[in-house]
Protein backbone atom coordinates (compact mmCIF):
# COMPACT_ATOMS: atom_id res chain seq x y z
CA UNK A 1 0.00 0.00 0.00
CA UNK A 2 1.67 3.39 -0.91
CA UNK A 3 1.96 5.48 1.82
CA UNK A 4 0.06 9.08 1.94
CA UNK A 5 2.49 10.86 3.23
CA UNK A 6 6.23 10.50 2.18
CA UNK A 7 8.63 11.98 5.19
CA UNK A 8 12.21 12.55 4.17
CA UNK A 9 15.12 13.79 6.19
CA UNK A 10 17.70 15.60 5.23
CA UNK A 11 20.21 16.58 7.82
CA UNK A 12 17.90 18.96 10.07
CA UNK A 13 14.92 19.31 7.22
CA UNK A 14 12.44 17.26 7.42
CA UNK A 15 10.34 17.20 3.90
CA UNK A 16 6.82 16.14 4.27
CA UNK A 17 5.18 15.10 1.08
CA UNK A 18 1.59 15.15 -0.10
CA UNK A 19 1.55 11.27 -1.67
CA UNK A 20 -1.81 11.28 -3.77
CA UNK A 21 -0.67 12.39 -7.20
CA UNK A 22 -2.84 10.62 -9.14
CA UNK A 23 -5.44 12.07 -7.41
CA UNK A 24 -4.18 15.56 -7.27
CA UNK A 25 -3.00 15.08 -3.59
CA UNK A 26 -6.69 15.85 -2.80
CA UNK A 27 -6.29 15.57 1.04
CA UNK A 28 -8.36 12.06 2.56
CA UNK A 29 -8.82 10.76 5.99
CA UNK A 30 -5.69 8.49 5.44
CA UNK A 31 -3.35 11.67 4.10
CA UNK A 32 -5.48 14.29 6.52
CA UNK A 33 -4.39 11.52 10.06
CA UNK A 34 -0.81 10.97 8.47
CA UNK A 35 -0.01 14.72 8.21
CA UNK A 36 -1.68 16.06 11.60
CA UNK A 37 0.07 13.10 13.00
CA UNK A 38 3.30 13.45 11.65
CA UNK A 39 3.28 17.51 12.41
CA UNK A 40 2.94 16.53 16.60
CA UNK A 41 5.42 14.45 16.02
CA UNK A 42 8.45 16.91 14.46
CA UNK A 43 6.90 19.81 17.61
CA UNK A 44 8.99 18.58 19.73
CA UNK A 45 11.40 16.86 17.47
CA UNK A 46 15.12 18.53 18.13
CA UNK A 47 16.38 17.22 15.17
CA UNK A 48 14.01 18.84 12.82
CA UNK A 49 14.88 22.11 12.61
CA UNK A 50 12.67 23.32 9.71
CA UNK A 51 10.23 21.82 7.40
CA UNK A 52 9.12 21.57 3.94
CA UNK A 53 5.40 20.64 2.87
CA UNK A 54 5.15 19.52 -0.97
CA UNK A 55 2.33 17.63 -2.85
CA UNK A 56 3.82 14.33 -5.67
CA UNK A 57 3.75 14.93 -8.86
CA UNK A 58 2.53 17.95 -10.93
CA UNK A 59 0.14 19.15 -7.87
CA UNK A 60 0.50 20.73 -4.18
CA UNK A 61 -3.18 19.91 -3.27
CA UNK A 62 -5.89 19.98 -5.14
CA UNK A 63 -7.98 19.83 -1.54
CA UNK A 64 -10.56 17.78 0.17
CA UNK A 65 -11.10 14.83 -1.61
CA UNK A 66 -14.92 15.57 -2.88
CA UNK A 67 -15.12 11.63 -3.85
CA UNK A 68 -14.53 10.35 -0.17
CA UNK A 69 -16.71 13.40 1.13
CA UNK A 70 -19.74 12.17 -1.77
CA UNK A 71 -19.70 8.88 -0.05
CA UNK A 72 -20.03 10.98 3.84
CA UNK A 73 -22.72 12.79 2.84
CA UNK A 74 -24.45 9.94 1.22
CA UNK A 75 -24.06 7.81 4.72
CA UNK A 76 -25.99 8.42 8.03
CA UNK A 77 -23.13 10.41 9.09
CA UNK A 78 -24.60 13.43 11.57
CA UNK A 79 -21.87 15.43 10.92
CA UNK A 80 -20.58 15.11 7.22
CA UNK A 81 -18.29 18.30 7.72
CA UNK A 82 -16.47 16.51 11.41
CA UNK A 83 -13.74 16.49 9.12
CA UNK A 84 -13.26 20.59 10.18
CA UNK A 85 -12.29 19.51 13.86
CA UNK A 86 -11.11 16.02 13.79
CA UNK A 87 -8.38 16.68 11.29
CA UNK A 88 -8.35 20.54 9.44
CA UNK A 89 -8.12 22.48 12.42
CA UNK A 90 -5.59 20.45 14.08
CA UNK A 91 -3.64 20.51 11.24
CA UNK A 92 -3.74 24.31 10.89
CA UNK A 93 -3.41 24.82 14.07
CA UNK A 94 -0.33 22.81 14.40
CA UNK A 95 1.62 24.77 11.04
CA UNK A 96 0.68 27.79 12.78
CA UNK A 97 2.55 26.89 15.43
CA UNK A 98 5.51 24.84 14.60
CA UNK A 99 8.02 26.84 16.58
CA UNK A 100 10.37 26.03 13.58
CA UNK A 101 10.52 27.26 9.90
CA UNK A 102 8.12 25.83 7.48
CA UNK A 103 8.74 26.35 3.71
CA UNK A 104 6.09 25.29 1.23
CA UNK A 105 6.80 24.26 -2.28
CA UNK A 106 3.64 25.00 -3.66
CA UNK A 107 4.11 23.32 -7.40
CA UNK A 108 1.34 23.45 -9.83
CA UNK A 109 -2.44 23.45 -8.42
CA UNK A 110 -3.23 24.33 -4.92
CA UNK A 111 -7.41 24.53 -3.84
CA UNK A 112 -9.36 24.71 -1.15
CA UNK A 113 -7.78 23.07 1.99
CA UNK A 114 -5.05 22.25 0.19
CA UNK A 115 -4.40 26.34 -0.71
CA UNK A 116 -4.97 26.73 3.20
CA UNK A 117 -2.10 24.26 4.11
CA UNK A 118 0.19 26.40 1.75
CA UNK A 119 -1.27 29.98 3.44
CA UNK A 120 -0.57 28.27 6.62
CA UNK A 121 3.80 27.74 5.93
CA UNK A 122 5.26 30.96 7.02
CA UNK A 123 7.36 31.06 2.65
CA UNK A 124 5.77 29.96 -0.15
CA UNK A 125 8.12 28.84 -3.32
CA UNK A 126 6.15 28.97 -6.62
CA UNK A 127 6.74 28.28 -10.17
CA UNK A 128 4.96 29.42 -13.63
CA UNK A 129 2.55 26.61 -13.52
CA UNK A 130 1.42 27.17 -9.46
CA UNK A 131 -2.07 28.42 -9.47
CA UNK A 132 -3.99 29.17 -5.88
CA UNK A 133 -8.02 28.68 -6.30
CA UNK A 134 -9.97 29.52 -2.93
CA UNK A 135 -12.93 26.54 -4.29
CA UNK A 136 -14.47 26.41 -1.04
CA UNK A 137 -17.85 28.48 -2.26
CA UNK A 138 -17.73 26.80 -5.94
CA UNK A 139 -19.32 23.90 -3.37
CA UNK A 140 -21.33 25.97 -1.41
CA UNK A 141 -18.53 25.97 1.80
CA UNK A 142 -16.83 28.68 3.73
CA UNK A 143 -13.42 29.30 4.22
CA UNK A 144 -11.58 25.98 6.60
CA UNK A 145 -8.01 25.06 7.41
CA UNK A 146 -7.22 28.50 8.76
CA UNK A 147 -8.05 30.37 5.34
CA UNK A 148 -10.34 33.11 7.28
CA UNK A 149 -7.41 34.07 9.08
CA UNK A 150 -3.99 33.39 6.77
CA UNK A 151 -5.81 35.17 3.60
CA UNK A 152 -6.70 37.76 5.53
CA UNK A 153 -3.11 38.37 6.63
CA UNK A 154 -1.33 38.04 3.17
CA UNK A 155 -3.71 40.21 0.82
CA UNK A 156 -5.98 41.88 3.09
CA UNK A 157 -9.21 42.23 3.84
CA UNK A 158 -10.85 43.26 0.41
CA UNK A 159 -8.89 41.00 -1.57
CA UNK A 160 -9.52 37.74 0.35
CA UNK A 161 -13.02 38.39 0.27
CA UNK A 162 -12.79 39.07 -3.62
CA UNK A 163 -10.59 35.47 -3.72
CA UNK A 164 -13.04 33.44 -1.35
CA UNK A 165 -16.18 34.38 -2.52
CA UNK A 166 -15.46 34.63 -6.52
CA UNK A 167 -13.62 31.14 -5.97
CA UNK A 168 -11.57 32.56 -9.20
CA UNK A 169 -7.81 30.95 -10.01
CA UNK A 170 -4.85 33.04 -9.41
CA UNK A 171 -1.83 32.70 -11.40
CA UNK A 172 1.89 32.43 -10.68
CA UNK A 173 2.72 36.11 -10.91
CA UNK A 174 -0.31 37.86 -9.88
CA UNK A 175 0.53 35.62 -6.53
CA UNK A 176 3.58 36.34 -6.44
CA UNK A 177 2.36 40.39 -6.73
CA UNK A 178 -0.11 39.56 -3.78
CA UNK A 179 2.17 38.02 -1.45
CA UNK A 180 0.99 34.63 -1.72
CA UNK A 181 3.99 33.36 -2.96
CA UNK A 182 7.23 34.26 -1.04
CA UNK A 183 9.28 33.78 -4.43
CA UNK A 184 8.48 32.46 -8.05
CA UNK A 185 11.30 30.65 -9.47
CA UNK A 186 11.38 30.19 -13.66
CA UNK A 187 11.27 26.62 -13.67
CA UNK A 188 8.77 24.40 -11.87
CA UNK A 189 11.42 21.35 -11.63
CA UNK A 190 13.21 23.72 -9.02
CA UNK A 191 10.62 24.70 -7.45
CA UNK A 192 11.25 22.05 -4.37
CA UNK A 193 15.00 22.02 -4.39
CA UNK A 194 14.37 26.25 -4.10
CA UNK A 195 12.22 25.23 -1.24
CA UNK A 196 14.79 22.44 0.32
CA UNK A 197 17.23 25.45 -0.01
CA UNK A 198 15.66 27.88 1.85
CA UNK A 199 14.61 25.40 4.43
CA UNK A 200 18.68 24.34 4.78
CA UNK A 201 19.30 27.89 5.22
CA UNK A 202 16.57 28.33 7.80
CA UNK A 203 17.66 25.42 9.87
CA UNK A 204 21.02 26.83 10.10
CA UNK A 205 19.68 29.46 11.93
CA UNK A 206 18.63 30.24 15.32
CA UNK A 207 15.90 28.53 15.61
CA UNK A 208 14.95 29.22 18.89
CA UNK A 209 14.75 32.85 17.64
CA UNK A 210 12.70 32.21 14.51
CA UNK A 211 9.64 29.92 16.80
CA UNK A 212 9.50 32.88 19.26
CA UNK A 213 9.27 35.63 16.03
CA UNK A 214 6.46 33.23 14.84
CA UNK A 215 4.62 33.41 18.03
CA UNK A 216 5.09 37.41 18.47
CA UNK A 217 3.79 37.99 15.23
CA UNK A 218 0.73 35.31 16.17
CA UNK A 219 0.08 37.06 19.32
CA UNK A 220 0.59 41.16 18.00
CA UNK A 221 -1.59 39.84 14.75
CA UNK A 222 -5.11 39.44 16.97
CA UNK A 223 -3.66 41.54 20.26
CA UNK A 224 -3.00 45.43 21.38
CA UNK A 225 0.27 46.58 21.32
CA UNK A 226 0.39 46.09 25.19
CA UNK A 227 0.06 42.04 24.45
CA UNK A 228 2.50 42.78 21.50
CA UNK A 229 5.33 44.27 24.00
CA UNK A 230 4.57 41.31 26.90
CA UNK A 231 5.24 38.82 24.08
CA UNK A 232 8.11 40.59 23.37
CA UNK A 233 9.35 40.64 26.33
CA UNK A 234 8.81 36.86 27.14
CA UNK A 235 10.36 35.68 24.01
CA UNK A 236 13.77 38.18 24.88
CA UNK A 237 14.03 36.14 27.93
CA UNK A 238 14.19 32.97 26.32
CA UNK A 239 15.91 33.76 23.42
CA UNK A 240 19.01 35.48 25.73
CA UNK A 241 19.21 32.58 27.72
CA UNK A 242 20.23 30.10 24.55
CA UNK A 243 23.43 29.08 23.98
CA UNK A 244 22.99 30.22 20.25
CA UNK A 245 22.26 34.12 21.72
CA UNK A 246 25.27 34.03 23.60
CA UNK A 247 27.78 32.70 21.25
CA UNK A 248 26.57 34.93 18.27
CA UNK A 249 27.45 37.73 20.31
CA UNK A 250 30.41 36.95 20.72
CA UNK A 251 31.16 35.95 17.50
CA UNK A 252 29.89 39.39 16.51
CA UNK A 253 32.30 40.78 18.93
CA UNK A 254 34.93 38.87 17.11
CA UNK A 255 34.29 39.69 14.22
CA UNK A 256 33.47 35.71 12.96
CA UNK A 257 30.56 34.14 11.60
CA UNK A 258 28.04 32.77 13.57
CA UNK A 259 27.70 28.97 13.79
CA UNK A 260 23.92 27.95 15.61
CA UNK A 261 22.67 24.87 17.17
CA UNK A 262 19.36 25.75 18.04
CA UNK A 263 19.29 25.83 21.73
Amino acid sequence: MTEPLLVDRTDAVVTLTLNRPTAMNSLDVALKEALRDALAELETDRSCRAVVLAGAGGSFSAGQDLREHVQTLESADADPLGTVRAHYNPIAARLANLPKPVVAAVRGMAAGAGASLAFLADFRIGGPKTRFLMAFAGVGLAADTGASWTLPRLVGHAKAVELLMLAEPVGAEDACRLGLLTRLVDDDEQVLPTAQELAARLAAGPTVAYGAIKRQLSIADAGTLADALAAEAQAQAICGGTADHRAATMAFVNKQKPVFEGR
